[in-house]
């Protein structure tokens, strides 16, 4: 895939990185959960926006999104989610109040130069709606499937090509290595 030379190019582009950064730039380049949940929420409502503007009678909002990396000692990630899934039709918003709790691998696209999670399963899950008796399982199961599926296609962060740093490591094939409380890059083998 990466030629000798292209890597010999990424070692040469990082080396100026590390000398002008000082000692501090010698540990990977990490991201912490704080920011992750930031820009989760921000792409979610950047989803929704697009979603309405679409004509799309689906709304969705978070209220929370608590991420944990690492726990345990294990690569992934917990995301803890709360919010609300709402119907508009007929001049009407049925809202329903949504708390789900997944866990998956963290992986890096060096294409989209973006951090998804994937092999995602679900921990817990409750729904809440004055419009729904009995058993919530298919319901809960049919909103899974939903927001597993847009996690799978919606970064929980993108490097910054602003940023002359990020914007070198998504020159250089990398990848990310989940430690407690933050995901570092780090050399692609």
């Amino acid at each position: 895939m990466f030629t000798t030379g292209s890597r010999l190019l990424a070692v040469v582009v990082l080396i100026p990185m590390v000398l002008l950064g000082g000692c501090a730039s010698l540990s990977p380049y990490s991201i912490s959960e704080g920011t992750l949940e930031r820009h989760l929420q921000d792409t979610v409502s950047d989803f929704d926006r697009q979603q309405l503007q679409s004509g799309s009678p689906l709304s969705l909002s978070l209220s929370n999104a608590d991420i944990t990396l690492g726990p345990d000692g294990r690569d992934v990630a917990v995301i803890d989610l709360q919010g609300q899934v709402s119907l508009n039709a007929l001049l009407t918003k049925l809202p329903v109040d949504i708390a789900l709790k997944v866990e998956g691998a963290p992986v890096y696209d060096s294409e989209e130069k973006a951090i998804y999670i994937r092999r995602l399963q679900l921990l817990e899950s409750s729904i809440d709606s004055s419009l729904f008796k009995g058993d919530l399982k298919p319901v809960t199961d049919t909103v899974m499937r939903a927001v597993a599926q847009m996690l799978e296609t919606m970064p929980v962060y993108r490097l910054d090509e602003a940023d002359f740093t990020q914007r070198m490591f998504g020159m250089v094939p990398m990848d990310v290595r989940v430690a407690p409380g933050r995901l570092e890059f780090i050399m692609a083998d």
